[in-house]
C-alpha cells in the first residue's frame, strides 16, 4: 500500500498533480496557472489555430508565442487567450510566425525539461533569449516574473487569440487569418499602468474583455502599433482593431521584471479595481504560496489511500481538472456582464460564472459536485437559472463570457437543474423558471422541436443531427418533468414523461440499433452502425457518435431499452457486442470519437454511462470488469493520459467517480450505480460530514465486488441513493479476483424503475 493520503499532517496533494496531463493527444488541457474556478488562467500559448491546440497549448509543440491570461480547459472549440505578453531580448519583432515556420517571428523555442507546472504555478526557460519565466495567479489576476539575461522588452499583442473556431472534421487551419477583433484600445493610464479593451468575434461572437496591467519598471519607452504600423513617438494611447504595444526595458537584466494583469468583462475601471483588490503589492512568492494553499484545500475534498504512484497521480490530476471550469466572471465590486450583454450586479456569494460545457458536464462533473462540493454546486445551478432569465435565448446551452455559443445539441442545463432539485439544492426559484422551460418544451418550433412533438421523432431528411436530437431531447424531457412537478405543473410533467420515451421511435428491432428515420416514417438508407448518418456528405444524423453508441443513449429509461431489445439476456448480449465490435471507424468520423474499446468510445461523452448499464440486467460484475479496463488502459498521468477532450472536467470527473466506485447513469434519478473502486480507501468530504469508502483486498487482479456493507449493514443492492451518501458514512466493498455473480443479480437488487422522480 502506498502512502496514506488525507490523514498525514504533512500530506501535500498539490505535489501529486501534473497539470501537463491532457496537454498531449486530444486532451486539450492547459498547464496555465490558475485558482479553482478562477477567471484567470495565465499560461503559455504554443498555437492558436489547429484543433488539438484549442487550449492554446499542445505538448507536441516546440515553440512558445507568449503568455496569455485565460484559456479553455479541454474543450473541442477554441477561444479566449486574451492579452498575450511576449518577453524578448534583441530587436523588437511583431510577427507571431507559425509553429511550422517560427524563423523571424517572436516565437521562442523551449524544452519540456525546462518547464515546471503545478496547480497555481507555471515556469519555463525560453531557449532563444535565455529568459526565465514564472507565472502565478489569484482569482482575477495573473502575476509574471521574468529574469532577463540582458536588455529586452515586453510585447503586448492584443491581436492574439484563437484563430477561427477549428473544424474537428477536417482539422482545417488558416495561419493567415487573424483573430477577429474590433473596437480595441491600448493606453498608458499611469506611471506603471497600462489598460486595454477589445471585442472578440470568434466562437463567443462579440464577447468583451478589458484588462489592467502594472509593470515593476518605469514606462519610459513605450511604442504603439496599429496593424504593425508604429504610432508617432510620444503616443499615450491608440484605438483600432490590430493593436500591439512594446515596453522597452534597457535595464531588464538588473532585477526581475514583474508584471501583474487583471481582467474584467465589464470595463477598464473594473479591471483596475480587480488588480488593486487582489494584487496590491509585488510579492510574487506570496501569491504563489496563497495559490498553493487554495489548491491544497480544494484537492483535499477527495483523498485516497494506497494504489500505485501512477494511480495516485492520475487521480490527483483528474481532481485538479474538475476544478478549472466553470470560470469566475464577476468583478470584485459585484458587477458582471450578463448573457444579455448588459452590466448587472450581485453579491460575491451569489457570483457569476462562464464556460459551462453542459452537453458534457451534466453527466458526471455536476453530479460529482453534488456530492463533494454541494455549496459550489448550488452556486453554479442558481447562476445557470439566472442566465436563463438574462439570456435572449432562454436556457443556456454553452455560455462563454456573456455570449451564448449555441454549441452542441439539447438543453442539458435542465438535467443539471432537475438533479439539483432532486438532491435538495436550495434557492432555485422554480415558479419563475418554469415559464421559460415550458415555452421551450411546448411552444418553440426551432431545432426540430415541431416534428419531435408531432411525429415523436425528428426526420433525418429535414433536420441535421436528427437522431441524436431525438434521443437527447428525450433526456431533457425527463428532466423538465421534474422541474414541472416542482412548479406544480403536474399535467405538463406527465406529458413530458410520456414524451421522454420518444427515443423508442428510432429503435429498429430488425437491426438492433437506433436509426435515423425519414419524414415518411421509413428508416433512412443506407445504414452502417459505424457511420455518422445515412448521407454524411450532406449532413450528419448523429452528434459526435454513431449508431453503436447512440443505441444506448436513453440512460433515463434503461428498463425501456431492455424491453425493446428483448429482455435482460438480449440487452446483456447487445452490450457485450458493443465492447467486442471491430473498433474501425469510417473515414469521416470526427476525432472526438476516440478511446475505443470495440465501438465503445470513452473519448467522447455519449459513451460515458454505458459500462454501468450491466447493473440493470443483473450482471454488475461485467460493469466492474469494463470500468477497470477503461481506467487502466485509457487514463494515465502523462500528457497523453486522457482518452479525449477533457471538456471542462467531464472526462476527469468520470475517472474520479469511477475510482471511488460509483457513477450517476441518470443524474436526475438521484441514485449512484456501483462500479469497482480503485483504491483501498478514500475519504470524501460531503455535505453531511465525511464519506469513507473502503475496498479491502482490491488490487490489479482483485477488481470484482464480492459484498458491500453500508454503515455496518449488508447492502445487497448494486446501487445506493444520493441521500444516503450525502449524509456521510462508511461504504465497504469487499473485493476479490473472481466475479461474485450473485451480487446484484436478483431483480430487487437492481436499480429501480422510475415512473416519476420524488422531490424532497
Amino acid at each position: 500500500m502506498g502512502p496514506i493520503l488525507g490523514t498525514s499532517g504533512d500530506y501535500d496533494p498539490v505535489a501529486l498533480v501534473d497539470p501537463m496531463v491532457g496537454t498531449g493527444a486530444h486532451g486539450h488541457t492547459t498547464p496555465a496557472a490558475c485558482l479553482p474556478y478562477g477567471m484567470v488562467q495565465l499560461g503559455p500559448d504554443t498555437d492558436t489555430g489547429r484543433w488539438d491546440a484549442c487550449s492554446g497549448y499542445h505538448h507536441d509543440d516546440a515553440t512558445i508565442m507568449g503568455f496569455s491570461h485565460n484559456h479553455l480547459s479541454g474543450t473541442g472549440a477554441s477561444d479566449l487567450m486574451d492579452v498575450l505578453v511576449v518577453p524578448r531580448t534583441g530587436p523588437l519583432v511583431l510577427d507571431p510566425g507559425t509553429r511550422e515556420r517560427p524563423e523571424g517571428s517572436y516565437r521562442q523555442a523551449f524544452d519540456h525539461a525546462d518547464e515546471r507546472a503545478e496547480p497555481g504555478y507555471y515556469a519555463v526557460r525560453l531557449k532563444d533569449s535565455g529568459i526565465a519565466v514564472e507565472l502565478t495567479a489569484t482569482a482575477r489576476t495573473g502575476m509574471h516574473r521574468y529574469r532577463f539575461p540582458a536588455a529586452g522588452h515586453l510585447l503586448i499583442d492584443l491581436t492574439h487569440g484563437a484563430r477561427p473556431a477549428p473544424d474537428p472534421i477536417s482539422l482545417r487551419d488558416d495561419p493567415a487569418r487573424d483573430t477577429d477583433v474590433t473596437e480595441a484600445m491600448l493606453q498608458i493610464a499611469g506611471p506603471d499602468l497600462i489598460v486595454g479593451s477589445r471585442h472578440v468575434h470568434e466562437w463567443a461572437d462579440g464577447r468583451q474583455i478589458h484588462f489592467a496591467m502594472r509593470v515593476s519598471c518605469a514606462l519610459d519607452q513605450v511604442r504603439f502599433f496599429n496593424a504593425d504600423v508604429e504610432a508617432p513617438a510620444g503616443t499615450r494611447g491608440i484605438a483600432g482593431a490590430l493593436l500591439k504595444l512594446a515596453i522597452m526595458l534597457p535595464d531588464a537584466a538588473t532585477a526581475p521584471v514583474l508584471v501583474k494583469v487583471a481582467l474584467s468583462g465589464v470595463d477598464v475601471a473594473g479591471a483596475i479595481a480587480n488588480l488593486d483588490a487582489e494584487a496590491p503589492d509585488w510579492d510574487f512568492d506570496q501569491v504563489r504560496r496563497a495559490a498553493r494553499g487554495t489548491w491544497t484545500a480544494q484537492l483535499g475534498r477527495v483523498r485516497v489511500f494506497g494504489g500505485t504512484a501512477e494511480q495516485q497521480g492520475t487521480m490527483a490530476s483528474a481532481l485538479y481538472h474538475t476544478a478549472i471550469a466553470p470560470n469566475l466572471f464577476i468583478d470584485s465590486d459585484g458587477r458582471y456582464r450578463g448573457m444579455d450583454s448588459a452590466v448587472h450586479s450581485t453579491t460575491q456569494a451569489v457570483g457569476n460564472f462562464s464556460a459551462y460545457s453542459l452537453w458534457d458536464t451534466y453527466r458526471a462533473f455536476h453530479p460529482l459536485l453534488t456530492l463533494v462540493d454541494p455549496e459550489r454546486c448550488g452556486q453554479f445551478v442558481r447562476n445557470l437559472v439566472t442566465m436563463a432569465h438574462e439570456s435572449p435565448f432562454g436556457l443556456p446551452i454553452w455560455p462563454l463570457q456573456g455570449i451564448e455559443t449555441h454549441c452542441m445539441i439539447g438543453w442539458h442545463v435542465v438535467v443539471v437543474i432537475a438533479e439539483a432539485l432532486v438532491k435538495g439544492v436550495k434557492g432555485i426559484d422554480v415558479a419563475a423558471l418554469w415559464p421559460i422551460v415550458r415555452s421551450l418544451a411546448f411552444d418553440d418550433d426551432g431545432h426540430g422541436l415541431e416534428p419531435y412533438r408531432r411525429l415523436g421523432y425528428i426526420p433525418a431528411d429535414t433536420v441535421r443531427e436528427s437522431a441524436s436530437k431525438t434521443l437527447e431531447y428525450g433526456i431533457d424531457d425527463w428532466a423538465m418533468a421534474v422541474i414541472a412537478d416542482a412548479a406544480g405543473a403536474h399535467d405538463d410533467a406527465a406529458k413530458l414523461r410520456a414524451r421522454s420515451h420518444n427515443w423508442r421511435t428510432l429503435y429498429d428491432p430488425q437491426t438492433g440499433f437506433v436509426r435515423p428515420r425519414l419524414s415518411d416514417g421509413t428508416f433512412a438508407e443506407p445504414f452502417d452502425p459505424r457511420a455518422l448518418g445515412h448521407d454524411s456528405r450532406h449532413w450528419r444524423d448523429f452528434t459526435e457518435c454513431n449508431a453503436w453508441q447512440a443505441t444506448f443513449l436513453a440512460q433515463h429509461d434503461v428498463p425501456g431499452m431492455i424491453a425493446v431489445m428483448g429482455g435482460d439476456a438480449a440487452f446483456e448480449a447487445r452490450l457485450d457486442a458493443l465492447f467486442a465490435a471491430d473498433s474501425t471507424l469510417l473515414p469521416d468520423a470526427p476525432p472526438d470519437i476516440s478511446g475505443m474499446i470495440g465501438q465503445y468510445a470513452q473519448g467522447n461523452e455519449p459513451s460515458h454511462h454505458v459500462a454501468y448499464l450491466y447493473a440493470w440486467c443483473g450482471v454488475p460484475w461485467k460493469t466492474q470488469a469494463r470500468v477497470r479496463a477503461i481506467m487502466d488502459t485509457l487514463y494515465n498521468a502523462t500528457p497523453a493520459g486522457l482518452p479525449g477532450n477533457d471538456d471542462c472536467g467531464q472526462m476527469s470527473a468520470w475517472y474520479v467517480l469511477s475510482a471511488l466506485g460509483i457513477y450517476p447513469v441518470d443524474p436526475v434519478s438521484g441514485i449512484w450505480i456501483f462500479g469497482t473502486p480503485l483504491f483501498p480507501r478514500a475519504e470524501v468530504m460531503v455535505g453531511g460530514g465525511r464519506l469513507v469508502i473502503e475496498a479491502p483486498g482490491v488490487g490489479p487482479d482483485a477488481i470484482y465486488v464480492q459484498r458491500v456493507h453500508w454503515n455496518g449493514r449488508v447492502w445487497n443492492r448494486s446501487w445506493i441513493a444520493h441521500a444516503e451518501l450525502a449524509r456521510g458514512g462508511h461504504l465497504v466493498f469487499e473485493m476479490g479476483s473472481h466475479p461474485n455473480r450473485d451480487f446484484g443479480r436478483a431483480p430487487e437488487s437492481r436499480p429501480p424503475r422510475f415512473e416519476s422522480i420524488a422531490l424532497p
